[in-house]
């Protein structure tokens, strides 16, 4: 089987991974791919959004299937291209459809989606700019903390939590106002829900669905989980506080709901979905869908996946998913990312990664890299994950930490204390 993985980013570098250790994989591409990828395939210069371009290679080079990292081409529509035209139809494209992918796409369709389906999330309430008056009232009537979700995608930049009536107001005017562009002609403003989050993921055809291996994710930039959002510093699976007992309301309560939500609404979903949730009094929540894997939890997630990735894809095709058994590694899994400095605000691109061939007992995926002529370059802002096993968190992130010092570029930084807090 051919394969085609859409992305640049570490959550790519680890499909790729995973996916050459199938026997049933006999190709693989990626577009665009990093440094890091060219061991596992082969890197084509397409970016994710040309579909165009994307189609074109899949028909010159008899691709099979095309595993969809990132959301923006799902959010665009790239399953329905595929699905809908003659010359595309025999090639499996990991993912929702346009409808399916507007559960991440547009807050305030997943908000109404759970409301119809019962799927326990916090009280909400949505605004236009022709309604900002109604938002400002709206405001008027709660009690921080604020939290204000723009309603399209803004590169994770469009969630804001505001402690001050006042600055949530101007918050909201500016939003409104174009802030985040398209994405926020719409405000989502959410009741705050105090708890710890954690990362549920799910394969589903549509109709069957299998639950993969739980995890953390941390976003802050800070030690003590502290100063600005960011992609993700790093991840944990399993979760401590995720025991058999919240997994099952997790399941009843919300992947059951959401998988009937998807066949009564008639998405073509054959993909992930990735559940964001928060735990409030022993209790889930769910904060928002992605209609993708996570990044960085895939790091963690896939190396403790001991199922073959590529017949675990191709089931979803042939209506075999609910004939699958989820095989996992039951020690714990951690990745601590390596940023540029600067991140993530302005950082520069382009310095010299050395040490990378002295690391011992931890995986290593690349995520804003370059290799230029044999040489990894900086390429981004968070720049490699590093992922390793152990028999508890601390000592899986212990051993991260200990490859991390081994790698050096000029600005390196990372967060020493993931995972610490479980």
């Amino acid at each position: 089987m051919k394969i085609l993985i859409l992305g640049s980013g570490g959550r790519e570098h680890t499909f790729a991974w995973k996916i050459t250790q199938s026997s049933l994989c006999s190709e693989l591409f990626i577009a665009p791919g990093n440094g890091g990828t060219l061991s596992c395939g082969t890197n084509v210069e397409i970016a994710v959004t040309e579909f165009d371009k994307i189609s074109s290679f899949c028909l010159e080079n008899q691709i099979d299937m095309v595993v969809v990292g990132p959301e923006v081409p799902l959010v665009n529509g790239i399953v329905d291209v595929f699905r809908k035209e003659d010359k595309l139809k025999h090639i499996h494209v990991v993912g929702p459809d346009k409808n399916g992918a507007q559960l991440e796409g547009s807050k305030a369709f997943a908000k109404e989606f759970m409301a119809e389906y019962n799927i326990p999330t916090a009280a909400y309430a949505e605004f236009s700019l022709d309604t900002l008056h109604e938002g400002l009232e709206y405001l008027d009537m709660n009690i921080g903390p604020y939290v204000l979700k723009a309603d399209g995608l803004a590169a994770g930049k469009g969630v804001l939590i505001i402690e001050e009536k006042e600055e949530a107001k101007k918050a909201l005017e500016s939003m409104l106002s174009g802030q985040f562009g398209e994405a926020s002609k719409k405000v989502v403003i959410e009741e705050f829900l105090s708890g710890i989050e954690f990362s549920v993921f799910v394969l589903t055809d549509g109709n069957d669905y299998k639950i993969l291996p739980v995890a953390k994710d941390y976003k802050r930039i800070g030690e003590g989980d502290t100063g600005l959002n960011t992609g993700g510093m790093g991840a944990i699976s399993p979760v401590p506080f995720v025991d058999n007992e919240l997994m099952q309301k997790v399941e009843n309560r919300i992947v059951k709901p959401t998988i009937k939500g998807i066949k009564e609404r008639k998405m073509d979903y054959k993909g992930f979905i990735f559940l964001g949730l928060i735990r409030v009094n022993n209790e889930p929540f769910v904060i928002e869908y992605n209609c993708r894997m996570g990044d960085p939890e895939t790091e963690v997630v896939l190396p403790r996946l001991e199922n073959d990735l590529v017949s675990l894809l191709s089931s979803l095709f042939d209506e075999s998913l609910n004939q699958q058994t989820i095989l996992k590694k039951e020690r714990t899994a951690s990745t601590v990312f390596l940023v540029s400095g600067g991140y993530p605000e302005a950082y520069e691109k382009g310095k010299m990664m050395n040490g990378l061939e002295n690391v011992q007992d931890s995986l290593l995926f690349h995520a804003g890299t370059k290799n230029e002529n044999g040489k990894i370059l900086t390429n981004g802002g968070r720049v490699l994950a590093i992922t390793s096993f152990g028999n508890s968190p601390s000592t899986a992130v212990k051993k991260s930490i200990e490859n991390a010092e081994k790698i050096d570029f000029e600005g390196k930084y990372f967060r020493r204390d993931i995972g610490f807090d479980l």
